[in-house]
């Protein structure tokens, strides 16, 4: 594993996700004094390489990086030389050229981020990428369940909805088997992997017993501790995937009906952005047993977290 770089949590182990987990609880401590600054990343240059769409992960990285006294820099497709056909190694080179120490980056494709870190001296951060990996959300609930339970390992949780297309539903199975939770992972069965992709398969098979695969809601959420309900991503689907909307809501939406079968101490958990009356009924989204708006604060948490960790394990390396 080569600490420089976050792509994704399939090289991360127990150990290093323990370790994580226990500097995002420093970090929340910062947070919660009146002078949120320190200089961890003083004299660091942080880039921010969003060519797709997102307001969480894109705010969250930079308000983490200038509260570690980092400079950043936000480029986007629409106005950079992105959009007059630049390609992405290029514009990642010129921006390593202007001394770019962290390069965060969200890309429609799978695979960019990891293209980049085998070519930049820069540590790279996979803010998304495609349908394949979103390491720190996984971090950022992994933090929030661990924060609520104050354990992970023998938890149940479900993970309910487009799990074929969702990059966050991968890098949770990872890091929630890593750390001996329960996973039931329920949708339609359109979309539902009908095989694991090989890293996948490889989790999957050696850690069969904390995995199973339902396709009644209901049966998915009875006795579970978290449910986490998963937005339809349409923008990812070559065809449409189930028959409407309305079929899908009926059959899948986190409701407060479906909620009664699952333990009283249960939370409910989305990555965002929500789809209310879609995938999770307006008022579970804001019931006392959501902790969305917790992921969103510990989301902050976890990226500064992360990177500070790169920077440490980047100082002195391929300069």
């Amino acid at each position: 594993m080569d600490k420089r770089h976050v792509l994704d949590l399939d090289t991360y182990s127990k150990k290093d996700i323990e370790s994580l987990l226990e500097n995002t609880v420093e970090m929340k401590k910062l947070l919660q004094l009146d002078t949120k600054k320190i200089p961890s990343l003083n004299g660091k240059t942080v880039v921010n390489i969003f060519l797709e769409a997102s307001t969480r992960t894109r705010v969250s990285f930079e308000r983490a990086a200038k509260i570690l006294s980092a400079d950043v820099i936000n480029v986007s497709g629409s106005g950079s030389s992105i959009e007059k056909g630049e390609s992405l190694y290029n514009t990642a080179l010129t921006l390593q050229a202007m001394n770019a120490d962290i390069i965060i980056v969200r890309h429609p494709h799978a695979g960019a981020p990891y293209f980049l870190s085998r070519h930049l001296d820069a540590s790279v951060i996979n803010a998304g990428d495609g349908s394949h990996a979103h390491p720190t959300q996984a971090m950022l609930d992994l933090y929030t369940v661990y924060e609520k339970f104050g354990k992970i390992q023998n938890l149940k949780i479900a993970i309910i909805g487009d799990i074929l297309h969702s990059r966050v539903a991968r890098s949770n199975i990872w890091g929630f088997v890593k750390l001996g939770a329960q996973l039931v992972l329920c949708g339609p069965k359109t979309l539902l992997p009908k095989k694991f992709e090989s890293n996948l398969q490889q989790i999957y098979q050696a850690g069969s017993k904390n995995i199973r695969v339902e396709n009644d809601l209901r049966a998915a959420v009875k006795g579970v501790d978290v449910v986490m309900a998963l937005r339809l991503q349409k923008e990812r689907q070559k065809h449409w995937s189930v028959p409407s909307i309305r079929e899908y809501a009926n059959l899948f939406c986190v409701t407060p009906e479906i909620m009664k079968h699952a333990k009283k101490s249960c939370i409910v958990m989305h990555p965002g952005p929500m789809n209310e009356g879609v995938e999770i009924e307006t008022s579970v989204a804001h019931s006392k047993q959501s902790v969305v708006e917790d992921q969103v604060t510990n989301g902050l948490a976890v990226r500064m977290a992360v990177l500070q960790n790169v920077t440490l394990n980047n100082i002195g390396k391929n300069k």
